[in-house]
């Protein structure tokens, strides 16, 4: 695994060979048009060069257009899109990628993820990703949300193992079976929601930001990456998108990581993979 100094450029290498920047910008939540083009903007101005949309976001376009916009190349850019419940099985999985690809204005994508595990679909859904990675049409494939017994069935069924699964991570649910699982399988894990949907007034996490003179957000961000878990906070506001990537001047030491791993409680700000309404 790669330095964790420096946020935009290196990351940890996938299973596939593709290098991903541990630091992005997710923009969940965001509406499309000026927006997400000024978060999308924000982030390329400080210096991300991860971006994390989806379908199911519905500002593709505003994404596609704040790289436009932005004047940084292509090439030095990490863009992930999702494919969403409703569009899962083969034929339309294909079908709703090229919708993505035209909305994002992008000839190839870095990172496709099949954005939950719809019961009865996502095994079909993967083998549609493999697919295009044949094609070259996307660099690398993933899942998000998936539990180790969806994971299986994909790798069983395939052959293939996802370079990627991006799953709400952050101190109450610190998902250590998962993980281990995926360090095991060369899976990448990746965090969304990692600051808690902004519930962050934690004693002990308010307690480390005083102690390393960072932010509480700063603090949790650098926990996930010193578990070599890529990490995508969402913001809309330029001085907190520049704010949360001042996390690779410091270091967490080893009794606060594990005191934040501590704080498990199991806890989910978002819906249960295997209890959700699909």
């Amino acid at each position: 695994m790669s330095t964790l100094n420096g946020p935009f450029t290196g990351g940890p290498t996938l299973n596939d060979g593709a290098t991903m920047p541990w630091l992005g910008i997710g923009v969940w939540q965001t509406k499309d048009g000026d927006e997400v083009v000024h978060a999308v903007k924000s982030a390329l101005e400080v210096g991300y060069r991860s971006i994390d949309t989806a379908a199911a976001y519905k500002n593709e376009e505003g994404v596609g257009r704040g790289i436009r916009e932005s004047g940084v190349s292509r090439e030095e850019l990490f863009i992930t899109t999702k494919l969403w419940n409703g569009h899962q099985g083969y034929e339309s999985a294909l079908q709703a990628f090229e919708d993505s690809r035209r909305k994002l204005g992008l000839e190839v994508i870095d990172l496709y993820l099949i954005h939950w595990p719809v019961a009865g679909k996502y095994r079909e859904s993967w083998k549609a990703l493999i697919h295009l990675q044949k094609e070259g049409l996307v660099k690398s494939i993933g899942v998000s949300n998936f539990q180790i017994h969806h994971l299986k069935d994909i790798i069983e069924d395939t052959g293939v193992v996802p370079a990627v699964n991006q799953v709400e991570f952050h101190p109450l649910l610190t998902q250590r079976e998962l993980l281990k699982y995926s360090r095991e399988q060369g899976i990448q894990l990746e965090a969304w929601s990692p600051l808690m949907q902004g519930n962050l007034d934690l004693p002990l996490i308010q307690e480390l930001a005083a102690k390393y003179g960072k932010t509480p957000a700063q603090i949790v961000l650098r926990w996930d990456i010193q578990q070599g878990v890529i990490t995508i906070p969402k913001s809309v506001h330029a001085n907190r998108i520049q704010e949360n990537a001042g996390i690779f001047d410091f270091t967490l030491s080893d009794e606060d990581v594990k005191a934040l791993e501590e704080l498990n409680q199991d806890s989910r700000f978002g819906p249960d993979p295997d209890n959700f309404n699909f």
